[in-house]
């Protein structure tokens, strides 16, 4: 069952230098228990789209423009503050990218995983309810502390965050994100600064958490190893648009637009040795000026004439596999 259907999202930013299209006519889907992955270079759009989802965008100088992102029937939108506050962090949570920025260095870290449940189930009629509230609230931010790997978690949550190490604070706000059993998870970036083996220990709490509670995930990252170990469903997304989604095994085995494929070629190999690593020629573009045809197309190697003067859009070039790319579409590629 669809549970989050994105439209033709557009999110501007005004500046003095021009107007920024930080994402430009994005449109996807995420079912129920579905993972959906969103790769990209930085700058590519990618958080951008996930914060214009929760109203996190600050207005000015950012405007979402166009577009619609319904969720089980609410427009996130077109919601008021009231009605979108009453969603986040209870329907839909999100683990940002930096646990050190997004953690307050002047509340412990019970108050802060304790929040959700006090801000959304609140109950201030009576002292006594209160206080049972309070309690209670103690009592499932201790259970999701330790579910998420965090030992002596009666104790540890009356520590600072500055005394718990990066991979311990990243356990905190997959803890926090969690305790309101959320319908979608939003991860952008979770395992960044993180070394490998604490990466692969965070990437297999959110996934056994997921598949407990049939959550469905949007993971936000630039690494494809992550890509290709945790997500269903892929977007590959570039310049603010999206330029090929498809199901993981097909974006890995059937790759089409030639984006993805540098991309893949950038990968580092555990086989080779001595050999410079490719890195995509050029720059991403300026999104401050209007991109006339492919955004890709003055990086790519397989670009023709027509691919910088005519508009491309996303169409379906196998069954649940497309892409933006008009050669590829051609069947020339």
């Amino acid at each position: 069952m669809t549970l989050l259907t994105v439209e033709n999202l557009k999110t501007f930013f005004h500046t003095r230098n021009g107007v920024v299209r930080a994402v430009d006519g994005v449109s996807f889907a995420v079912d129920t228990g579905e993972t959906l992955g969103i790769v990209g270079e930085s700058g590519s759009g990618k958080s951008v789209t996930c914060y214009s989802l929760l109203g996190l965008i600050p207005s000015p100088p950012g405007c979402i423009e166009s577009g619609s992102a319904l969720f089980d029937g609410v427009d996130l939108l077109r919601c008021t503050e009231a009605a979108l506050r009453s969603i986040r962090g209870k329907r839909i949570s999100m683990i940002f990218q930096d646990p050190m920025t997004a953690l307050n260095p002047y509340m412990t870290v019970g108050q802060q995983v304790m929040e959700p449940v006090m801000v959304h189930e609140r109950c201030t009629s009576q002292f006594v309810k209160r206080r049972q509230t309070v309690e209670d609230a103690r009592a499932r931010a201790a259970g999701v502390l330790s579910s998420a790997g965090i030992q002596d978690a009666e104790v540890r949550l009356n520590d600072y965050p500055h005394q718990f190490s990066g991979g311990m604070r990243q356990r905190v706000m997959i803890a926090m994100a969690l305790i309101t059993r959320p319908a979608l998870l939003i991860a952008d970036e979770p395992t960044t600064a993180l070394d490998v083996t604490v990466q692969s220990q965070i990437l297999d709490l959110i996934r056994s958490v997921q598949q407990e509670m049939r959550m469905a995930m949007i993971l936000v990252t630039h690494n494809l190893g992550v890509i290709a170990r945790t997500c269903d469903r892929v977007l590959v997304m570039y310049a603010g648009r999206i330029l090929e989604s498809a199901p993981v095994r097909n974006l890995f085995y059937e790759t089409r637009h030639p984006y993805t494929r540098a991309l893949m070629s950038a990968m580092p190999s555990v086989h080779a040795k001595s050999e410079t690593l490719y890195a995509i020629p050029g720059m991403p573009p300026d999104l401050s000026r209007e991109i006339v045809g492919c955004p890709f197309a003055p990086r790519c190697a397989h670009a023709v004439e027509r691919c910088r003067r005519e508009e491309v859009s996303l169409q379906e070039v196998s069954p649940g596999h497309a892409t933006a790319c008009l050669r590829v579409q051609a069947g020339e590629l």
